[in-house]
């Protein structure tokens, strides 16, 4: 179970402006995952619901190269998320966009494995089918493992498939003093995300482990 004494962490995308990482550091936080990209082509979701970018060919959040740099000058670990967008282009498309612009990763120890956020603030599953979405992850798994998701949207949207539970890694998301229930097949999650604000800019996130055990898994 994860306790909130574990490893503290964030996660930032491009609403977060002007980040000091210094002070977030001195705040306790031992890491964080930033947004580097979203989808591959045209409009995009969340941070550009309310603007034209019909034209823009892909996104990469402004924020990412500053945010990025200032968390490791800092000496937080941090590792780099991409938004999911299946119904504008295939999984391994997007991933392969993820690793180009910022997803890459290295087992130096304070980089973390980067991550695929598969959710949707919708009222359908991207107009594919639960068998669909599980296609369209696995495309993505083939190059990143870890998911993050909430457990609702994942018994939703992907029947609650219990197939990527063995060899990708869980960053749940739920608010509350608990975590809660997992999607099939996960035992435990490595991270929870437990706020969606907090001292810290951005998200409040727990490791389920000690410094050791985050280290040991940047080193891969």
């Amino acid at each position: 179970m994860v306790k909130r004494s574990n490893p503290q962490g964030i996660d930032v995308s491009s609403y977060q402006t002007d980040v000091n990482w210094n002070d977030v550091k001195k705040n306790g936080i031992s890491f964080a995952y930033i947004k580097a990209t979203e989808g591959t082509c045209q409009y995009f979701f969340f941070e550009h619901r309310n603007t034209n970018v019909m034209d823009t060919p892909a996104y990469k959040s402004p924020e990412f190269n500053s945010q990025y740099t200032g968390a490791t000058n800092a000496g937080i670990i941090r590792g780099a998320y991409h938004f999911a967008r299946p119904d504008i282009s295939n999984g391994a498309e997007q991933a392969k966009y993820f690793a180009a612009n910022g997803g890459g990763w290295s087992g130096d120890g304070i980089t973390l494995p980067g991550a695929l956020d598969i959710e949707c603030e919708c009222d359908s599953c991207y107009d594919l089918s639960a068998s669909e979405m599980v296609s369209w992850i696995q495309d993505f798994s083939d190059t990143y493992h870890m998911i993050y998701t909430t457990t609702d949207w994942w018994k939703s949207c992907i029947g609650n498939s219990a197939v990527f539970s063995n060899n990708n890694p869980l960053w749940i998301a739920h608010y509350a003093s608990s975590i809660g229930s997992l999607p099939a097949g996960w035992s435990y999650t490595s991270f929870w995300q437990y706020a969606d604000h907090g001292p810290n800019p951005g998200d409040a996130d727990l490791w389920n482990g000690d410094m050791n055990g985050l280290q040991h898994f940047a080193r891969g």
